[in-house]
């Protein structure tokens, strides 16, 4: 009897580990929910999973949808 409890619990704490890894692994810090994880997230405050401060002007906008473009090139 005590073996069959043993299983059980093992059981359930091996489905509780994959549904924690499955649903870490689907979410990215900086995504908005809904949005696919990939290298590069979408341009704009809404694709953000915080949400900005205060209100975005055409400049915070332009350097947002420029990145990774902005950053400074490689010198060989």
């Amino acid at each position: 009897m005590m073996l069959l409890k043993l299983a059980v619990l093992g059981g359930l704490g091996y489905a509780g580990y994959k549904y924690y890894e499955k649903n870490r692994r689907d979410h990215a810090a900086a995504y908005a929910g809904g949005q696919k994880s990939g290298s590069v997230r979408d341009a704009g405050p809404e694709a953000m999973a915080d949400k900005p401060r205060r209100h975005w002007n055409d400049v915070d906008q332009a350097s947002d949808e420029s990145f990774p473009a902005s950053d400074p090139p490689a010198k060989y």
